[in-house]
C-alpha cells in the first residue's frame, strides 16, 4: 500500500495493521514529523517517501525521496500498490484523491475533506471509508437499501461545559477530547461538531442516502444506526479504535479478533443526546447543506481558514462557528460543475475569509 499521512494517528494505526498482517508499505508519506518518520523508513523499508518540503527532504537518507503536493502526486503514479490509504488532514488531501482514482487505484479514504469538498466530482465505488461511522454504516447494511442513516458524535471537548462559557475556550481547552486521540484539526472540528457535519456529507456521497442525522453518545461505543423499511433498526458497537475499520479498508475481509468485544454489563449504560444549535451553532446549516451538498466547498473552506485564524489567536472559539456560517450563506449560489471549480471556488471562499 501506499500511506498518506504515515505520522499522524490514523497513519500510525495504519502500520501498526500492516505489520501484523503482513502488508507491503510501499510508499510513506509525511508532513514535518521527520523524528517519526525515520523511524517507520528504518522498520518499513518503503520504496519511495515524500515530505513536506524541500528542506524537510535533504534530511531524509533514502534514495527516492520526494517533497510537496506534486512529490505526494509523482509517489501515487510511481507506486504499484492497489491501495492507497488517505489520512492526510484537510483539503490537502483532495488531489491525491483524484490522482489515485485516476490511476486505477483503491483509495482507503480517512481524508473526508475530499468527499466534503468534491464528493460530486469522486466515484465512490474506488472508495473504501476508515471514518468509524461510515464503516460503521457499511458494516450493517450489507447490500440492504437504506431507509435512514445516523452516525454518532462524542460531542466533543465542550459537551458538558456551560453553554455561555463555551465561546471563551481556548484552543488548549478545544484539543482536550474525552475519547479519541486525533490530530488538533479534527479535535478542534469535533468541538464545534463540524467533523460531524463533514461526516453527514460523506454519508451522502458514499451511500446515496439523503435522509441522514448524527446524535451524541458520549462513551463512542455505539458509532451508526441504519433504520430499514420494514421498521427495523441495527447498530454496530465497537470499542473507540481505528484499527477495525483500517483493517476492513485495507482487506475487506477480517477473521480474526482486532479488537476486544463489547461488554455491555462492563459499559453499565448508554445515553443519547440531540445537537443543538446552542451548543453547536454549526449544526443551523445542516439541513441545508445537505439539501445542497455541493456547498460542502465552502464550508470545508471556510472553516480551514476559521481554525488557523483561532489557532493563531486572531479569533475566539465563539467566532470559529460563525466565520463558516457567514461564508455559506456568503456564497449561497456556489455550484461547481467540475473539480477545476471546486478548486476555483476554495481559493475565492479562503480570500474572502481572510479579509472578515
Amino acid at each position: 500500500m501506499v500511506l498518506l499521512g504515515s505520522t499522524g494517528s490514523i497513519g500510525v494505526n495504519t502500520l501498526a495493521v500492516a505489520e501484523r498482517f503482513n502488508i507491503r508499505v510501499e510508499a510513506l508519506v509525511a508532513g514535518h514529523n521527520i523524528a517519526r518518520l525515520k523511524e517507520q523508513i528504518l522498520k518499513f523499508q518503503p520504496c519511495f517517501v515524500c515530505v513536506a518540503t524541500k528542506a524537510l527532504a535533504e534530511q531524509i537518507d533514502h534514495p527516492r525521496v520526494f517533497w510537496g503536493e506534486e512529490g505526494i502526486l509523482e509517489v501515487i503514479r510511481r507506486s504499484s500498490s492497489s491501495i492507497v490509504v488517505n489520512a492526510l488532514v484537510g483539503f490537502l488531501g483532495l488531489r491525491p484523491t483524484i490522482e489515485a482514482i485516476k490511476e486505477g487505484k483503491t483509495v482507503a479514504l480517512a481524508n473526508k475533506e475530499s468527499l466534503v469538498a468534491a464528493g460530486a466530482f469522486i466515484d465512490a465505488k474506488y472508495l473504501r471509508p476508515i471514518d468509524s461511522e461510515h464503516f460503521g454504516l457499511w458494516y450493517l447494511l450489507n447490500g440492504r437499501k437504506p431507509k435512514k442513516m445516523v452516525i454518532t458524535a462524542s460531542g466533543g471537548a465542550f459537551r458538558d461545559w456551560p453553554i455561555e462559557n463555551i465561546p471563551h475556550a481556548t484552543p488548549q481547552d478545544a484539543l482536550k477530547h474525552p475519547n479519541w486521540s486525533m490530530g488538533a484539526k479534527i479535535t478542534i472540528d469535533s468541538a464545534t461538531m463540524t467533523n460531524k457535519l463533514f461526516e453527514l456529507l460523506e454519508a451522502y456521497w458514499l451511500y446515496g442516502c439523503r435522509d441522514v442525522d448524527a446524535i451524541i453518545e458520549p462513551k463512542s461505543v455505539i458509532h451508526a444506526f441504519i433504520e430499514f423499511a420494514d421498521g427495523a433498526t441495527t447498530t454496530q458497537l465497537a470499542h473507540p479504535d481505528m484499527k477495525l475499520p483500517i483493517a476492513y479498508a485495507l482487506m475487506q475481509e477480517v477473521n480474526v479478533p482486532i479488537l476486544d468485544s463489547v461488554d455491555l454489563l462492563k459499559v453499565g449504560s448508554l445515553e443519547f443526546r440531540q445537537i443543538t444549535t446552542e451548543r453547536y451553532p454549526i449544526w443551523s446549516i445542516k439541513e441545508d447543506l445537505l439539501q445542497n451538498p455541493k456547498r460542502g466547498v465552502v464550508v470545508n473552506a471556510a472553516n480551514e481558514v476559521a481554525i488557523t485564524k483561532f489557532m493563531n489567536g486572531e479569533i475566539p472559539f465563539g467566532a470559529l462557528s460563525q466565520l463558516t456560517i457567514k461564508a455559506y450563506e456568503h456564497f449561497s449560489d456556489v455550484d461547481p460543475q467540475s473539480i477545476d471549480d471546486v478548486f476555483e471556488i476554495d481559493c475565492e471562499i479562503r480570500r474572502w475569509c481572510e479579509t472578515q
